[in-house]
């Protein structure tokens, strides 16, 4: 029996296999290889994003939006539902390896929010720099 995610280390256990598996994918890979350059401080910051975003006892300082619709720019506006659904299928498929219970499937479940609401916000931005250039 696999126990559910309770603590830092095993978010961290979580975010860093999840990632071994974004970054060999062909079609997500270049995406955060080609943006991110220093992983170990990456995956800690993703490490305290999940921490906040499932245990609700640290405090998150950053933009994910903001840093999403950068990349989307950064990649010729070239981000679709394909990748999301991709980044979300490794997502389920790692906590489904690691972890059973209620926080993992909240975890999942936050994951498919937090993905729906970037896709669509990436897609705003675009709409309204194209909206301000005409």
């Amino acid at each position: 029996m696999k126990k559910d995610i309770r603590n830092r280390e095993d978010i961290h256990l979580l975010v860093t296999e999840f990632y071994i598996k974004v970054r060999a994918d062909n079609t997500l890979g270049p995406f955060f290889n080609d943006t991110i350059s220093d992983w170990d401080a990456h995956l800690d910051h993703l490490t305290t994003f999940w921490e906040s975003s499932l245990f609700l006892k640290t405090k998150f300082t950053g933009d994910p939006l903001k840093a999403h619709i950068k990349v989307d720019e950064d990649h010729n506006n070239s981000i679709t539902e394909l990748h999301f659904g991709i980044w979300l299928n490794y997502w389920s498929q790692t906590i489904d390896e690691l972890f059973e219970g209620d926080y993992a499937n909240n975890a999942k479940r936050r994951a498919r929010k937090m993905g729906t609401f970037i896709y669509l916000k990436i897609f705003e931005a675009r709409n309204f720099k194209k909206e301000n250039k005409q």
